[in-house]
Formats: structure tokens, C-alpha cells, sequence
């Protein structure tokens, strides 16, 4: 192909530049999440061929579905690019794993070729977006990362452009998250993705928003891999689905495994075979739900959860169900509020001391129980905004988990310019959680 992308995998976009020049967040192999996700299809070997054909790949975040250590490992001697995450957590442990890696700074663009340049943007969610200036044609991989300032950008950039552009990014009926939650009785709490809500009508209004021509999915390509988080494959999106409602005008919502030529603006179905495989037992990725805790386990959880100081100010206890036995570990008592989260030992103890433990409740074999009045939520809305993003997102991938921390952590993106925190309501609950710690005048709406 002489100018143009193919999508490919999970959330791969490998750009054309008279060849292939640059792979994104390339899933071509593997599971992720401790063995509970597969790819929904498998990727060609021609795309495989094409990805290490480019000399440039780029990372936007640490999920394992984006960064898949063991496809790194077939890349070996690619030159790794990285958004300029605060904590510098995926720039240091790729460097510690022998990995050529540059950081791309908020904003800046960057030349992949003669015909190709890339910006990166660096979000407080340890998420990023990418866009890429392919002969002046425009496409935007937002992957998982939503909003949350990439507009700005986006604004400052788009009369620039004024041929083809493409949005790609997460969509779906909304599996990508942890979904297993129980109710005190033991009951399952209906996802909201078994719903299974028409993705295309969203997929319009968001290219209405944006003036953009072409919608590429991506990051809901995948299926369930373990017999005890096979129920969640009843959430998944289907990869034909995300069109469905789609009416779009001028507008097109693409197929998800294309190649298109930007010369043209025609597209050519790569039509991958699909991973049908039978489900594989927790035992086979390590995971033995019989096994319990052992003592020195349960001290090396106690340091954990606590040291997330906002959770000291929300949070009464977290109990860990392993092994059939539940262990306590108080956070503070002054509130009634708690979680217990039902798990196999091996994962969990992995996902500390990875500090990973976003890793556990996307897999969603983990069972997680809400106990108190959690503001009055349930389901997956529940670890929002207060446990889930101060754990996993600022605490374990950006390194900030006392006020001090936090406080720095957020300067630094506000500092940037290219914060933001819109009027819908989760932006609005996370920007009022994070009130103690954003600085004077910090607070974007």
C-alpha cells in the first residue's frame, strides 16, 4: 500500500507510508489479564509481517491488551515510542526489559516518515491519543482513552486538515471493564452491557461532534478465555455490531479488520479467521481457587490497600475471599463502606506485586461485592470514581497514591494545557473526587 492504515487485532492500526512504517499498540499473540482474554480473531500472518516491517511502534497505556509483553518480545530492536505519561512507568519498564523507547511529549509532532507524522497526548488516566498526519489526511487513535483533554488538541490541530479523516477508539456495549459484581445475597448484578444497546447511534453522534468522516473500532476485539470468565462473553461486542443504528449520512462506520487506502478512500475487508477455541480452566494460567492466602500474603495485601490514601478517606475495609476464607484489612473504620473481592491467590498476589491490579477486575473472574451505601451505585459504576482510578490508574501506573503525590501528579497534567474534564456526569464525579488535589485554578470544566 502506498498511503494509507489497516486495522488489525485488538487495537492495531499499521500505517503506510509506501510500505509499513508504524504499528500501534500491536496485540498479535498471546492472552492478557491473566489468561482470561483472547483475541476475538487472529491476526494474519501478512499483518504480522507488516507490523515487523515498521521501524516505529507506539504504546498508548499498560493494559495487556495494548501492551502485550509477548508480542514485544517478536519486536525486539523497533524503536518504541511512548506517550509522556506522568510516573514514567511504561518508559522505565520497557528500558529495564532491554527495549529502545523514546517519550513523546505532550502535543509535539513527531516525523515516522516522509509522509507520516504523529502527536501524542498523554491523558490523567494513564491513557493517551494518537494522532497521525498521513499526507495531510488525518486519523485519530483514541484506543480507551476518551476524552479527557484530547479535543483541545484536536481543536488547536483540525483546520489543518482538510482531506480524509478517521476516528478509531473503544466502543461497544461496554464489556472492556470490570463487569462481575455480586450483590450481598451472591446474587450477579446485570451488567449494563448485557443490554446489548446499538453502538451506531453514539458512533454518529461522536463523528458529528468531532467533524470526522470515518469510524474505525477498536479495543473491543476480543473474547473471553477462562471457564471461570467465559459468562462474561455474553457482554462482549460482536465484531459486526458496531454499525448496527449506524445512519450516518456523508459519514461511514468501516468494518473492523480493513485495509484502506487514503488515495482512493476505498477499503478492502482482511476478513481474519476467528479464535473459537473451547474455554481453558483457571488451572492452566496458574490460578487454583482452592488455594489460600498464606500469612506472609495477607501482610503484603494489608501494605497495599492502605497505602492509597484516598481510600482512607471513602473506605472502611477490603476483604480478600481466597481459598473459600475471607481476611479483613481495615482502611478506615469511620466509614461503613467496603468491598470484598472473591479470587484465586496466585493472580491476585501477582497483580500486587506487578502492581496491576486493574489486571484483575478487567479479567472479570474476580467477584467483587459492594457492602454499605456506596452513593447510591451499583454494578461497575460503583468502583467509580473513588477506588478503581485512585488504585489502578494514578496509584499503581502513575506512582502517586499519598495527597502530596496526587497533588504533583495532577499539576503536572493541568500544567500541560491539554486537561479536561467535561459536563457528562463521570467526568463531573471524577473531577469532584479529585477536588482536594488539583491546584489553584486548576480545576478545567
Amino acid at each position: 500500500m502506498d498511503l494509507g492504515f489497516e486495522t488489525i487485532g485488538n487495537a492495531t492500526i499499521i500505517a503506510h507510508d509506501n510500505g509499513p512504517v508504524l504499528a500501534t499498540d500491536p496485540w498479535l499473540i498471546g492472552d492478557a489479564y491473566f489468561g482470561s482474554w483472547r483475541l476475538s480473531h487472529a491476526v494474519p500472518q501478512e499483518q504480522q509481517d507488516h507490523v515487523k516491517a515498521c521501524k516505529h511502534l507506539w504504546i498508548s497505556h499498560g493494559h495487556p491488551d495494548h501492551l502485550s509483553l509477548p508480542s514485544l518480545e517478536m519486536l525486539k530492536g523497533k524503536k518504541i515510542l511512548v506517550p509522556n505519561h506522568v510516573g514514567g512507568r511504561i518508559e522505565h519498564d520497557l528500558r529495564g526489559l532491554g527495549f529502545d523507547v523514546t517519550v513523546m511529549k505532550c502535543g509535539q509532532w513527531f516525523e515516522i516518515s516522509d509522509r507520516l507524522r504523529i502527536a501524542s497526548l498523554a491523558n490523567y488516566n494513564q491513557d493517551a491519543v494518537l494522532m497521525l498526519d498521513l499526507d495531510g489526511h488525518l486519523v485519530i487513535d483514541a484506543n480507551d482513552a476518551g476524552n479527557r483533554g484530547g479535543s483541545l488538541f484536536l481543536e488547536q490541530e483540525r483546520s489543518k486538515f482538510h482531506k480524509r479523516t478517521v476516528l478509531s477508539c473503544l466502543t461497544g456495549y461496554g464489556d472492556a471493564d470490570m463487569l462481575n459484581f455480586f450483590d450481598e445475597q451472591g446474587v450477579r448484578i446485570q451488567p449494563e452491557a448485557m443490554k446489548k444497546e446499538p453502538c451506531g447511534p453514539g458512533i454518529k453522534a461522536m463523528l458529528d461532534y468531532y467533524d470526522i468522516d470515518y469510524f474505525a473500532p477498536s479495543s473491543s476485539m476480543h473474547r473471553y478465555n477462562r471457564t471461570d470468565s467465559g459468562w462474561a462473553d455474553a457482554c462482549a461486542t460482536p465484531v459486526d455490531a458496531h454499525s448496527d443504528g449506524f445512519d450516518g449520512g456523508r459519514r461511514s462506520c468501516l468494518p473492523p479488520f480493513i485495509r484502506f487506502d487514503l488515495h482512493t478512500g476505498c477499503y478492502e475487508e482482511i476478513n481474519p479467521p476467528a479464535n473459537d477455541q473451547p474455554l481453558l480452566p483457571p488451572e492452566a494460567f496458574g490460578d487454583d481457587w482452592s488455594t489460600p492466602l498464606e500469612k506472609e500474603d495477607v501482610d503484603k495485601l494489608r501494605a497495599y490497600f492502605t497505602k492509597f490514601a484516598h481510600l482512607h478517606t471513602v473506605l472502611g475495609f477490603v476483604n480478600l475471599r481466597v481459598g473459600g476464607k475471607d481476611h479483613t484489612i481495615d482502611v478506615n473504620r469511620e466509614h461503613d463502606r467496603g468491598i470484598t473481592f472473591e479470587t484465586p491467590r496466585q493472580s491476585l498476589m501477582q497483580a500486587v506485586e506487578w502492581q496491576a491490579f486493574d489486571d484483575i477486575l478487567i479479567g472479570n473472574f474476580c467477584k467483587t461485592t459492594m457492602h454499605g451505601d456506596w452513593w447510591g451505585k451499583v454494578g461497575n459504576d460503583a468502583l467509580y470514581p473513588h477506588f478503581g482510578p485512585f488504585v489502578t490508574k494514578f496509584g499503581d501506573n502513575g506512582g502517586a497514591s499519598t495527597p502530596e503525590q496526587l497533588r504533583a501528579y495532577f499539576a503536572e497534567y493541568l500544567d500541560r494545557g491539554y486537561t479536561d474534564f467535561a459536563d457528562d456526569v463521570r467526568d463531573q464525579e471524577m473531577k469532584e473526587a479529585l477536588a482536594p488535589y488539583l491546584t489553584a485554578g486548576g480545576t478545567n470544566s
